[in-house]
């Protein structure tokens, strides 16, 4: 892939610096092509902490900065543009789960790690949209508070006998994907496998071939003998999709499956970024170790 002028200049700042290129899934096309590493939150904040780079740029939405910093407490972690937020993790605050907590006296939570390092910091264990399902069933309580997506705690629900109680978060992108949108976009393209992420609403996901994460998706084309997918997530990962699997055809049920938060950043945010040091990403150490805490407890529970 041949470089633009930007992204050659990103790179150069990139080797100065001594750093690394995290995005997101959802991010613009040329971000993710001059990144050093593409995936979900988690999984690029869990790489970064293994690479010796001294500088990590997300790009993708606070919370995201806010987990490598969580994770990598030794590294400049840089957020390219300060107006990146998520409607999910806003919610939700960390003293509005202490105050649910204290109404629901010996029931755990679980955190999806689309969430702000202070609600991490309240919880006793995270859960990603993969593994969700193993993070409830290792719990020994038979009652579990699920924060902050209610459609990832209906999806868990569903696939489990202990009760889900949750927080009336969600994704706005994900939730606003309706029946009818994904129906349209069956009858059109017959052939095609539906696959949705847990963050849809119950109907949607009702309507789905396949329920999984966005590196799931990915995973799934990957290996899938099929020619067309139905894509029910942030469009953002066709890109990458369109990219690894040029014979394929994939297609958005809606043109409102885009965050405007994901595509804000932009080359020359990154460049000045990486300039001027901008904008660091730190989490106070009263909050990160709980935070910590609650992640590796997820890490340690088997994969099935």
């Amino acid at each position: 892939m041949e470089f633009t002028g930007q992204q050659k200049e990103v790179r150069r700042w990139l080797e100065r610096r001594r750093g690394i290129l995290l995005a997101h899934n959802y991010q613009p096309g040329e971000i993710q092509d001059v990144a050093d590493f593409l995936g979900d939150s988690l999984a690029l904040s869990m790489t970064a902490a293994q690479t010796p780079a001294e500088v990590i740029v997300f790009c993708g939405v606070h919370f995201m900065a806010e987990t490598a910093a969580i994770l990598c407490p030794d590294k400049t972690v840089l957020l390219p543009r300060e107006d990146v937020g998520c409607y999910m993790a806003a919610t939700i605050t960390g003293e509005q789960l202490k105050a649910r907590k204290a109404e629901l006296p010996g029931v755990p939570v679980v955190t999806y790690v689309n969430s702000t390092a202070a609600v991490k910091a309240e919880s006793d264990i995270c859960c990603t949209s993969a593994n969700a399902i193993q993070v409830v069933n290792s719990l020994a309580p038979s009652r579990i508070l699920m924060v902050p997506d209610r459609n990832l705690a209906l999806y868990t629900a569903r696939r489990t006998s202990k009760e889900i109680l949750y927080w009336e978060g969600c994704c706005n992108v994900h939730d606003g994907l309706s029946a009818a949108e994904v129906q349209a976009c069956q009858a059109a393209h017959p052939q095609a496998v539906f696959l949705a992420h847990p963050e849809c609403r119950p109907e949607v996901l009702d309507l789905a071939q396949v329920i999984c994460s966005t590196s799931g998706m990915l995973q799934y084309a990957r290996q899938s003998s099929g020619r067309e997918f139905i894509i029910g997530t942030e469009m953002g990962i066709l890109h990458t999709l369109r990219t690894e699997n040029p014979a394929k055809l994939f297609y958005s049920p809606s043109p409102r499956l885009v965050c405007p938060d994901m595509k804000r950043i932009t080359l020359s945010d990154v460049i000045n970024a990486l300039k001027d040091n901008r904008h660091r990403i730190t989490v106070p150490e009263e909050v990160r170790r709980p935070a910590l805490l609650a992640v590796e407890r997820m890490l340690a529970v088997p994969r099935d």
